[in-house]
């Protein structure tokens, strides 16, 4: 029997690696000390495996197919983008797991999609190498390590309340899987920014510390309930990545959750928040 044994919410902002000292030297190493304190976090839980809910950036499936969610149950590697200082490898993944997820979900009414070959993006490989491969080292063992990609880059998205049904199911698979697996899932997203719109470069902190207060209090309600015209309207279409949250905190049973920092950084258009997720009857 396998169990969620936590979670967390940390951003993927590709930004980090293009202009690394763009910010304040303060602020700068806030952001990149949060992934090590995340790293820290995630060896204590002494996972087997890891579960990383990411989103497409129109560079994966493009035009011709844009599915609303997708599970990699194969070959993995990437990723795809090429930015400085993030490298592209083989990613091993835990299969039979990610095989089980899929095949529990079709008794569920989860269809997912399935990618048997899966090159993955920065949504995955950021969090992949500042906080799974630190853990890694940290724990001195591979982690293997799934992806899991949400329609939020690009409409037409995944809803937020689907999203979350995503997640629940996920814990119910873990659960029912017939291995002693201990699983940590990385809900990955902005929080506020604007992509390739007369606004980027804004950062909305008042929206960015109502998510983050949504996850410490493990209120999953008031985090799906947002419509995607507020979601667009206060804190811009990158924004939409709280699905990627919603998917993470759903996941974890009875959650509550303890931000490790967050920092508004225009020069690295976004709002940048880490949380991590716990079963609130632990955390107690």
């Amino acid at each position: 029997m396998g169990k969620i044994v936590g979670g967390f919410w940390m951003p993927h902002d590709p930004v980090m690696f293009v202009a690394p000292n763009a910010p304040s030297p303060a602020q700068g190493d806030a952001v990149w000390g949060a992934y090590e304190q995340c790293a820290q976090r995630l060896a204590q839980l002494a996972p087997t495996s890891v579960i990383i809910v990411g989103c497409d950036h129109y560079i994966l499936f493009g035009t011709q197919c844009l599915p609303r969610y997708v599970i990699g149950t194969g070959d993995v590697d990437g990723p795809l983008d090429r930015l400085p200082g993030l490298e592209r490898g083989v990613v091993r993944n835990q299969e039979k797991l990610a095989g089980h997820i899929v095949s529990h979900g079709e008794g569920q009414g989860i269809d997912w999609t399935v990618a048997r070959s899966f090159t993955v993006d920065h949504s995955f490989s950021i969090p992949h190498q500042l906080t799974v491969k630190p853990a890694e080292k940290l724990l001195g063992r591979e982690l293997p390590t799934i992806p899991v990609y949400l329609a939020c880059g690009v409409d037409p998205y995944i809803s937020l309340k689907r999203a979350a049904d995503l997640g629940r199911q996920i814990r119910a698979a873990v659960e029912s899987f017939d291995a002693d697996e201990r699983v940590v899932i990385i809900g990955s997203g902005g929080i506020s920014h604007w992509v390739g719109t007369a606004e980027m470069g804004r950062v909305a902190e008042d929206f960015d510390r109502e998510i983050l207060a949504h996850g410490v209090n493990g209120d999953l309600q008031a985090l799906c309930a947002y419509s995607d015209e507020e979601i667009l309207r206060r804190a811009g279409n990158g924004a939409m990545e709280i699905r990627n949250f919603a998917c993470a905190m759903a996941a974890v049973a009875n959650p509550a959750g303890e931000v490790i920092a967050y920092e508004a950084v225009p020069a690295w258009v976004t709002g940048l928040g880490f949380l991590q997720l716990f079963s609130a009857e632990e955390w107690s």
